[in-house]
């Protein structure tokens, strides 16, 4: 609860963090797509990690959803950056060896139809009782905000 409380928090102080329904937390930013979606890329690759996959999102739906009678063109543009920390994903998975299903950690980056605001977001950290855990998460959601927040301000 304290955590979500300092997640409000820095939302409303910045006012640029927005809440998906449960599951995501999205920040709004202004500017070309291109320029936010490399600041992600550079700020991720500065942190030292690796990216693993680049998942191409609104050009699949856009391709499949002609397969599908599909009309509706729900990104502009959109892709989501897979990584993971060698020292955040074990710390991880030694405090709990199921916590592989929560690898890797993601950034997505979109614009919607008509819609100046480029939009970055992350899944929100999973509820846990495990202390250990939970201190991980947090460093993680830590990691990705510092990522998005270089990116878009």
């Amino acid at each position: 609860m304290k955590k979500l409380f300092m997640l409000a928090l820095l939302a409303f102080a910045s006012g640029m963090a927005l809440a998906a329904d449960n599951y995501a937390v999205v920040f709004k930013g202004q500017g070309n797509y291109a320029d936010v979606r490399d600041f992600i890329r550079m700020g991720i690759e500065s942190e030292g990690l690796v990216i693993n996959n680049v998942g191409h999102i609104a050009d699949m739906l856009e391709r499949t959803g002609k397969d599908l009678g599909a009309t509706r063109k729900v990104y502009e543009y959109g892709e989501q950056f897979e990584f993971c920390s060698s020292t955040l994903s074990r710390a991880m998975m030694e405090a709990d060896p199921h916590a592989i299903a929560l690898c890797p950690f993601i950034i997505s980056v979109y614009q919607m139809p008509g819609d100046k605001t480029v939009y970055v977001s992350y899944r929100k950290p999973v509820q846990t009782k495990n202390t250990k855990l939970k201190k991980v998460l947090a460093d993680i959601e830590k990691l990705q905000v510092k990522i998005i927040k270089g990116a878009i301000e």
